[in-house]
């Protein structure tokens, strides 16, 4: 067998390539962001500035899911303009309240990585896909994420233990 033929073999004992019932790949556009729960903003982003160089190029109170939110790049990917490029972002994620699913989250876990985010073409579209396939979603219908996207987000227990968060990019 050569090498070639190697990687297309069958690694699912069923005649079919692995990702043959996966997301249409027209959809699936790449990773977003990984979003890191923190108990204070600023200090955060202070570190991430002066440790790893990023700059926050997005910041944005969500009362509806009860954090302050920034959206860092490292300096390095900058457009001209400032803007953040199409590359994978880290999300910055503070409570507002005690009650916020994000203080329920540091109060279990301490800071850390809360969730990886997908960025995809059409939510709709791959969330009927994967309800198809029997994933379970945390919302019925999409909320509004960061910066005008719309959001929904893969229950962990059907997606190996990570919190899995599906962008759709405002238009």
């Amino acid at each position: 067998m050569t090498e070639s033929q190697s990687r297309q073999t069958d690694h699912t004992g069923h005649g079919e390539h692995p990702a043959a019932h996966g997301v249409p790949a027209e959809y699936l556009l790449g990773i977003d962001h990984v979003g890191v729960a923190v108990s204070d903003f600023d200090a955060a982003l202070e570190w991430y500035a002066r440790v790893l160089g990023m700059v926050c190029t997005h910041e944005e109170i969500n009362e509806a899911q009860g954090v302050r939110e920034g959206m860092l790049s490292p300096a390095s990917l900058l457009a001209a303009d400032g803007a953040p490029s199409s590359q994978a972002q880290l999300q910055v994620l503070a409570p507002l309240t005690p009650e916020s699913t994000i203080a329920k989250f540091l109060d279990r876990n301490g800071p850390g990585m809360q969730q990886m985010a997908y960025r995809v073409s059409d939510l709709a579209a791959v969330t009927a896909h994967l309800q198809e396939q029997g994933v379970r979603l945390l919302y019925d219908a999409p909320r509004n994420g960061t910066a005008g996207s719309r959001i929904n987000f893969l229950h962990p227990k059907d997606a190996g233990g990570i919190l899995v968060e599906l962008v759709e990019p405002a238009s």
